[in-house]
């Protein structure tokens, strides 16, 4: 038999080792398959970043035609869910007591105001503990009256005009759903845990139950004990992957306007990298309990924090934006929304994956030059 085949038969038999492993395991495939239905549904339809029928006052001191149509005009927005109160006091009681985020008063001279072709009778109270929630609250009250104004200004065919408009258009997310932007940033942080977890306990369980000791007498060499190892978590992770994408798209409607065939490779480029650090952490440990702690701690709080997936790596201090660059989730996070929200756009895609490639030499690299066949 010749030296090829009977390396091709050790790494078999390594493999089919830990896949039957993985099979006798049920947190494993918990771990792969349960965690990201869990994950999804819980950010999909919990967490939301939009502002929608957002609670406010509107505050009517004397009421006529172009109070109350104002007043409709927040009634008719999605954006609004108005009540209305006869003075500032009543409507600064139920703001104290947060039953309103926001007061848009119209005072007693407000038509005097709107007459003479300026804004003196309309005032503005927005709930500033919140910052993200009032600057886009205060935008959409911004918008409403815009939008009000430039239809008043044409019924009545008055000579006024506004200093300046500006026409917009929304590219990749024309919907403005925060949904779209989570979703496909939150695929990375579950396959950040998925892989980091899935092999930061396999070396340290093999020593915890002294089996370890029995594979290093063994003919079987490192290099096929990592890729016996790794290769049955890399398809359990794609298989993670993959029921992730199709959630996004099937059940939450997040587009994927970029190659498909694309998405895969690129993650699996990215489960190799955290496959990589989870076998790292896994031969350092030595133990599953310490194993699975430092995983949670320098790969999924990373991805969750500092890759981009919720908060704006653009507004972070300068220091931890450089922090960031040694994050490999902010590199896929970078990929997914691109894939899912813009389409194949080259530069982004292959700086990104350049990224990740050789974070997935150094942590291959270095788990092989951790690992020998030795005890101590």
């Amino acid at each position: 038999m010749s030296r090829q085949s009977v390396a091709r038969r050790r790494l078999l038999g390594m493999i089919r080792k830990e896949s039957l492993q993985i099979i006798r395991d049920p947190s494993s495939i918990a771990i792969a398959f349960i965690m990201p239905v869990v994950l999804l549904l819980l950010f999909g339809y919990g967490v939301s970043l939009d502002a929608r029928h957002v609670p406010i006052a509107i505050v009517v001191e004397q009421a006529d035609g172009q109070t109350v149509s104002l007043g409709a005009a927040f009634s008719h927005s999605e954006y609004f869910s108005p009540q209305y109160f006869a003075t500032i006091q009543r409507a600064q009681k139920a703001f104290d007591a947060r039953e309103v985020f926001a007061i848009v008063w119209l005072k007693n001279d407000f038509s005097d105001h709107l007459r003479r072709g300026d804004s003196g009778g309309i005032g503005v109270i927005v709930n500033g503990v919140d910052a993200n929630q009032a600057r886009i609250s205060e935008g959409y009250i911004e918008g409403v009256w815009q939008t009000w104004l430039l239809s008043y200004i044409d019924q009545q065919d008055l000579n006024l005009s506004l200093p300046l408009t500006m026409q917009s258009r929304l590219w990749f997310n024309a919907a403005v759903s925060s949904r779209n932007f989570l979703v496909p940033g939150l695929i990375a942080v579950i396959m950040t845990l998925i892989g980091a977890m899935l092999t930061a306990m396999v070396v340290a369980r093999e020593w915890e139950r002294g089996t370890m000791e029995a594979l290093l007498v063994t003919p079987i060499r490192i290099n096929e004990i990592i890729v016996g190892k790794l290769l049955p978590y890399f398809i359990l992770g794609m298989g993670g992957m993959l029921l992730s994408v199709a959630m996004a798209v099937g059940l939450f409607g997040v587009p994927l306007r970029g190659s498909f065939l694309l998405l895969v490779a690129t993650s699996a480029l990215f489960m190799l990298v955290t496959l990589g650090m989870g076998l790292l952490i896994s031969i350092v440990a030595k133990n599953q309990f310490i194993a699975g702690q430092i995983a949670i701690i320098v790969t999924f709080l990373p991805a969750f924090i500092l890759s981009g997936f919720i908060f704006q790596i653009d507004a972070m201090p300068e220091f931890i934006q450089w922090l960031t660059l040694l994050i490999p989730a902010r590199y896929f996070v970078n990929i997914l929304q691109t894939l899912f929200l813009a389409g194949n756009i080259w530069p982004i895609i292959l700086a990104n994956a350049a990224a990740l490639a050789v974070m997935m030499l150094v942590f291959l690299g270095l788990a092989r030059h951790k690992m020998h066949k030795r005890l101590q």
